[in-house]
Parts: structure tokens; sequence; C-alpha cells
């Protein structure tokens, strides 16, 4: 995944599980933004963040949060802020180095309308801002350093006493993860959904660089 915007178009996301042969896999697959339970209703609400504050208590998050864990990878992502024209402004977060970036998620599974596959959907899980971004956003997504990413994606329902633990560390790595990114304006072409095209590469250069 390039930047991270709403979209209907399927997202990779990586999960983990366990294969017949008791063997653990990590894969790659396509999900649907906008986390949708076997038990919610067609037209009920489809989230796509999921605040890290609640996502243990949280009726919508819960089973998720201890069934459905996964890795939303991104390189960067947008926030806007209303200009005094009464427009909005652009603004790339990322890593300097462009490193992948590894935001925490929560899918569900449903079985599709025909039934022959399944349907994947998600949520990217939010926390309070602490990086650079936060001068243009209050919230950001959770982003997992590489050693803690099998920890998050562990297959298996946790059990009551590891979601405490999982949450403290995912609120720690994610604070050390923030303190190195940074924020940048960009051009307001990508306030245009119905020209843009996503795989150019401006999109995510500074103003100042043209």
């Amino acid at each position: 995944m390039g930047s991270c915007t709403p979209t209907s178009q399927p997202v990779t996301v990586v999960r983990e599980f366990i294969d017949g042969e008791r063997e653990l896999q990590r894969r790659l697959e396509l999900a649907r933004w906008g986390l949708h339970p076997a038990w919610a209703k067609d037209k009920g609400p489809r989230p796509m963040n999921a605040r890290m504050e609640t996502i243990a208590t949280n009726g919508m998050f819960r089973g998720p949060f201890s069934s459905g864990r996964a890795i939303v990878p991104m390189t960067s992502y947008y926030e806007w802020v209303e200009a005094d024209d009464g427009g909005k402004d652009p603004y790339v977060i990322r890593h300097p180095e462009g490193k992948l970036l590894n935001a925490a998620g929560l899918t569900a599974a449903r079985k599709a309308e025909d039934g022959e596959y399944w349907d994947v959907t998600f949520s990217i899980v939010t926390r309070e801002a602490r990086d650079a971004g936060g001068e243009v956003h209050d919230r950001m997504p959770v982003f997992l350093a590489d050693e803690a990413v099998g920890e998050w994606l562990a297959p298996g329902k946790l059990e009551p006493e590891r979601k405490d633990s999982l949450l403290a560390m995912i609120n720690d790595v994610s604070t050390t993860v923030a303190a190195e990114l940074e924020t940048y304006a960009v051009d307001r072409k990508v306030n245009n959904v119905r020209t843009l095209d996503r795989t150019n590469p401006s999109l995510v250069e500074p103003l100042a660089a043209r």
C-alpha cells in the first residue's frame, strides 16, 4: 500500500494463521477498508479507524482485537488542514528514509453473498498523535517496529490477561516509531480523486522540492 487514503479498492494486509500441518504461516491478503464483522447489519457502520484506547472494550472491535489482528503496510499517509482560502492543504507523514510503516490493523471475515469466498474487511488502529503529524491532526495510525510485528500478529484468541500487556506494548512501540516520522506539505492535486493518478510519485513530493 502506498499513501493511506480512503478507498473502496482492495488493500493488502498481512495476517498469520496456523495451517493444517500446525505450522505458523504469514501471508498477504486483499481486504476492504471499513470493518464489517459477520454479525453486523449490511447497512450498519463500517469504521475505517479503531481507537487504541477502546479496542479491547468496544463491541465492534473486541472480537477482531482478540483474534483478527493484522498489519496494514504503507509507505506514507495523508492528513489535511483547513486553509485560509477555504480549501484544504494536504500533508504527507512518512519515515524520512522511506522505510515501510507497519500499521496495526483489525480484520473481520464473512462469507460473500455467493458463498464462494471470504470477504475480509479491516480498520486501522489509531492513537493520539505523537509525531510531527500532531501539528496537522490529533490522531495517527499505531505503527509498529519490525520486531513487534510478530507479537501483534500471533494467531489464536487472546486470553483476557494478555490484552493489557499487548496494548501496553503497542502503545510504547508506536510512541517510539512516531518520534521518527516527518510531516511536510504536498500539492493540492491529491485532493481531486477524479483525476488522481495514484501511481504518480510526485503526489508525495514536498512542495519545496518543486
